[in-house]
């Protein structure tokens, strides 16, 4: 080789040596420098509609924490050695979105149902104690409020207007802290419908109506998160997925916003929701029976006497078409059309009688039994005898009793009853009234045992104890 190609080959072991001599030198700090770099190139083609709406939305997301304490009863194999009931803790986890900058935050219903203890964590981990404002079961809606200001509040959309196949953002907190942090997670679809009546049964309340159906993936523990639109708005309130193997498949569905805001309003002013009723009963297709049930219509079947659906003219064997603007196909549309009635608003019905159509403005009053006078007892239980109408309401098998109207979570445990119940007998003492149910149970009280008949689910119901 000549003196040439030796004097190249010295130059570039030189520069090798310089480079490398570099390389060490800049080791002393390269994650600041990559971060910088990092953060300097992203471009503007990766900011997209999904992740704007995303960073407007997800600093309002939060994760509800409940505690349940669930009373324990005693081994029979332990009763011979003074064996006690004793108490199990259960905790779950679900999600929520803040509403108004002094904490008020919406959740689903079946999130907090039956919590002893409500408990928030911020997307930064801070943890409030919560307070619960009131419960909507049949929409699956809650209120809770922690004790801050100044926080951030995701923007409310409108969910009339939504179009099939656009964005749809789920945020919410799947398998709460399996994943390791507070921080939400975002899956994202399309709109796959509206108007969605879900009748089998998914992950929380037994049957919803009227909902969004989505793609984006929801999973356990995105109950009560928001789904969001491409602006960044919340359209929906995440409720329910529809699933065989308990995980997501690609059918999702949020209850709509509109609903949900009107919703939260009576909860926040009167800590409870009003309920719509006509008296109206609508002929329903056997449970095995699905799509009769879909194309059969919305047939009347039968009319409670004095409601204002009788009042107003409705017929047995009428077919409501349409409620104001909203088509009524079929009973499930039908039950839709009701959440969004405003009990002293009239329901504008379009009505099939015969051969004919015509219209029919029917008041829309509050469920008989929430006007019914009430009987207080025990303190806890609130009680209401049964009337035709809450009879036919209910669809009830026994003609008389009283309806349990209310009743505190410790009184419902004791005794085992539940809202909606019918004492029909206790003891020997037949129930007619409510007031004859207040008086048994004064006089049985501190007297011995006592066994209490219920009609529950067009079943007779047992429980026995003892009033001290």
């Amino acid at each position: 080789m000549n003196r040439g190609a030796r004097g190249v080959k010295l130059l570039a072991m030189l520069s090798m040596a310089t480079a490398c001599g570099q390389t060490r030198e800049s080791q002393a700090a390269p994650s600041q420098a990559l971060a910088a770099n990092k953060s300097a190139t992203v471009s503007p083609s990766r900011r997209t509609a999904i992740t704007e709406a995303v960073a407007r939305v997800a600093p309002a997301v939060v994760t509800v924490q409940t505690e349940i304490l669930q009373r324990v009863a005693p081994d029979p194999f332990d009763w011979p050695f003074g064996g006690e009931q004793s108490q199990q803790r259960s905790a779950g986890l679900g999600t929520g979105f803040i509403i108004r900058p002094n904490g008020v935050i919406v959740t689903n219903a079946h999130v907090v149902a039956g919590a002893t203890d409500v408990s928030v964590m911020l997307r930064d981990g801070k943890t409030f104690p919560a307070k619960l404002l009131g419960a909507d079961e049949t929409n699956d809606l809650a209120v809770i409020k922690i004790n801050a200001t100044g926080l951030p509040v995701a923007k409310i959309g409108n969910s009339e207007n939504l179009l099939i196949g656009e964005w749809a953002i789920a945020i919410g907190n799947p398998y709460g802290f399996l994943l390791g942090n507070s921080e939400p997670s975002v899956t994202a679809g399309v709109i796959s419908g509206t108007g969605r009546n879900l009748v089998a049964r998914g992950e929380g309340s037994a049957a919803y109506f009227d909902m969004i159906q989505t793609d984006a993936s929801i999973n356990p523990g995105n109950s009560g998160g928001p789904l969001v639109d491409a602006d960044g708005e919340v359209v929906g309130v995440n409720s329910s997925i529809y699933s065989t193997s308990g995980g997501s498949i690609g059918i999702g569905f949020a209850i709509p916003i509109n609903r949900a805001a009107r919703v939260v309003d009576d909860l926040l002013e009167h800590g409870a929701v009003r309920r719509p009723w006509i008296g109206v009963k609508l002929r329903v297709s056997g449970a095995n029976n699905i799509r009769a049930a879909i194309t059969t219509g919305a047939v009347v079947a039968a009319v409670v006497p004095g409601s204002p659906a009788a009042n107003a003219g409705l017929q047995p064997g009428d077919v409501i078409l349409q409620e104001g603007n909203r088509p009524v196909r079929n009973q499930f549309d039908w039950e839709a059309a009701l959440l969004d009635l405003r009990v002293g608003q009239p329901a504008n019905l379009r009505v099939r009688r015969g051969g004919r159509e015509l219209t029919v403005q029917v008041p829309v009053a509050d469920q008989p039994e929430v006007t019914a006078p009430k009987v207080q007892v025990l303190r806890e239980l609130e009680l209401v005898t049964v009337t035709p109408a809450i009879r036919a309401e209910r669809n009830l098998r026994s003609s008389q009793g009283a309806l349990v109207f209310n009743v505190s979570d410790r009184v419902a445990n004791d005794l085992n009853i539940q809202r909606g119940d019918v004492i029909v007998q206790i003891n020997r003492t037949r129930i007619g009234s409510a007031e004859d149910a207040a008086k048994a149970l004064n006089y049985y009280g501190g007297r011995g045992p006592i066994r209490m008949f219920l009609e529950r689910d067009g079943q007779i119901y047992i429980t026995d104890f003892i009033i001290r």
